[in-house]
């Protein structure tokens, strides 16, 4: 798999606005998918936050993280934040979403940053696997998430 950065692949963007969009709209209430890639431009924007990662095979898009300053309102005071990792379907239980969550921690390593933060709703032992650990947990929009912690060396 190769990754880069959706700055340099910006073709991608609107399968990845659907594909977190598919995933995600219920964080997001009243959000459309219109939303979402207007939002999603910053990530072209050639900063370090935000950022987003793709992975590809073949010239096929089959995953994305991001390396964000604040994923949650609630916690303003946390950065920066791994998010929006997903893999597309044929894709998961391949190692995609490994490489790519490593990826963003090193880019986030390389920026000058020693920790970063995630919340997940369901995913927590995945990232465990990774070296991340549970910071705490709490209801967010309505939904039970696990908000983790990791170290970056």
């Amino acid at each position: 798999m190769e990754i880069v950065n959706l700055r340099d692949e910006p073709h991608y963007l609107p399968q990845l606005a659907q594909w977190h969009h598919a995933q995600w709209h219920f964080l997001n209430p009243g959000q459309s998918l219109s939303d979402r890639i207007a939002k999603m431009q910053a990530y072209l924007a050639g900063t370090l936050l935000p950022s987003t990662l793709v992975g590809k095979v073949n010239g096929e898009l089959v995953g994305s993280a991001s390396l964000v300053s604040c994923d949650m309102d609630t916690h303003s005071e946390l950065s920066p934040w791994l998010a929006s990792v997903y893999v597309d379907k044929p894709w998961r239980c391949r190692g995609v979403g490994g490489e790519l969550v490593e990826a963003v921690m090193a880019l986030a390593h390389a920026g000058g940053y020693s920790e970063m933060y995630l919340f997940t709703d369901e995913q927590s032992r995945f990232y465990e696997k990774l070296g991340w650990r549970v910071w705490t947990q709490e209801v967010y929009r309505d939904t039970p998430v696990t908000i983790m912690h990791a170290t970056l060396c």
